[in-house]
């Protein structure tokens, strides 16, 4: 799928990566849908880019069907938008819970649901999906952003096979420890000791890559992060020995006390 000349919509367009995001899709040619929840944060995108606006709480469900009728004709759909969600899960309250579900996965899934049949119809299309590398191992504190990106990832993985064959591809994307913008980057955190972070504009290549190329799964992290991933994918007993009082736990202490504020 070929992002020049195509109808792209790209949600959370103005938090973490969506600008960057924004920035390459419309220097690629695309013709640019952007959605937010504010107004005044995508006006930026709209003169800079000459994209679209909608504006729309993704944890509304009226919302997100408004957002795919007013995005119609979508070519490809760039499911960025995402809560932090991190946090033991006791001490969350159910309506947080509901929220970073509903934004980070079940908005998603209905986008692609309303977006897709258009494509299927004109033999073309992509979906991607903006997941987490905590989509495929999980460490404590985490238990309700990672059952959210864990079943992001098994709903790209699963439509992709669903869509085979229509012409419309579909793939996940999982970074890493961003640096400079997104959710872990704006906590101020350092990553534990030995653990590399990428560039926003490494995810972004990440993204081109899966929609040009129809990828299932582009993991953009460094090695020692896909390595661990990989073996507590397999062995999850064993990843979570490892981390108990390791280096990670000063850095998931910081991340849950600055996202406190944002479930």
């Amino acid at each position: 799928m070929r992002i020049s000349g195509a109808s792209v919509l790209l949600t959370g367009a103005t938090g973490g990566l969506g600008g960057t995001l924004a920035a390459e899709l419309a220097a690629r040619g695309a013709r640019l849908t952007v959605s937010g929840r504010r107004a005044d944060a995508l006006e930026p995108l709209v003169e800079r880019y000459g994209a679209r606006a909608v504006v729309a709480d993704l944890a509304d469900a009226a919302d997100v069907e408004r957002l795919a009728a007013e995005a119609a004709g979508t070519d490809i759909l760039i499911s960025n938008a995402a809560l932090p969600g991190s946090g033991d899960l006791l001490d969350c309250t159910p309506e947080q819970l509901d929220r970073a579900f509903a934004v980070n996965l079940r908005a998603p899934a209905v986008l692609a649901r309303l977006l897709a049949p258009s494509m299927v119809e004109s033999g073309g299309g992509h979906l991607a999906f903006i997941g987490s590398m905590a989509g495929k191992v999980t460490t404590r504190s985490m238990s309700p952003y990672s059952g959210s990106k864990f079943g992001l990832r098994g709903f790209a993985l699963g439509l992709r096979q669903d869509l085979h064959g229509t012409g419309v591809g579909v793939s996940i994307v999982q970074p890493g420890f961003v640096r400079d913008v997104g959710m872990f980057a704006v906590t101020g955190a350092k990553p534990p000791t030995g653990m590399r972070t990428v560039s926003p504009r490494q995810v972004v290549a990440g993204v081109v890559r899966a929609v040009e190329r129809d990828v299932a799964e582009v993991n953009v992290a460094p090695v020692e992060l896909r390595l661990l991933a990989a073996i507590g994918g397999q062995f999850p007993g064993f990843a979570e020995r490892l981390q108990r009082g390791g280096p990670g736990e000063r850095t998931l202490r910081e991340v849950v006390a600055a996202q406190r504020s944002r479930r």
